[in-house]
């Protein structure tokens, strides 16, 4: 159950129909989907949120495909439903094969399981890979 109403794009204040004319334009759709919806409830919050995500999800050094394939990894070890969902979807639009999900789920699994071993080992970083980045 929701903690707060989705709110309706009829019944939504002018602030929140500008944020949401921007979604279904930046990302041609006719609908907004429910997290939207949702962060309605708090205009600031919904008009933030997505301008951050729309300057981070914009062409850049990463292809969109890949920057959808990293968030779809978050959201899954983060145990976000929603977001394993809507990014999922984003992903196989954008040519992600259940191949590919297979192989991603796999690196998501290892790469917990492998963190919380250096962290329960208390692992010192080696020296080398210091600088790296």
């Amino acid at each position: 159950m929701a903690t707060f109403p989705l709110i309706d794009e009829n019944a939504a204040s002018a602030e929140v129909r500008a944020v949401f004319d921007d979604i279904r334009a930046t990302r041609k759709v006719d609908w907004i989907n429910n997290f939207w919806r949702a962060l309605a409830n708090h205009p600031p919050t919904l008009r933030r949120i997505w301008q951050g995500l729309k300057e981070v999800m914009a062409p850049g050094a990463l292809d969109p495909l890949t920057k959808e394939l990293i968030y779809l990894a978050v959201s899954i070890s983060n145990g976000c439903v929603y977001c394993t969902a809507s990014h999922g979807a984003a992903a196989k639009r954008l040519g992600m094969s259940p191949k590919m999900l297979g192989e991603l789920i796999a690196v998501v699994g290892m790469a917990n399981q492998t963190n919380r071993l250096a962290d329960g080992y208390r692992v010192p970083v080696d020296e080398r890979f210091e600088n790296l980045f």
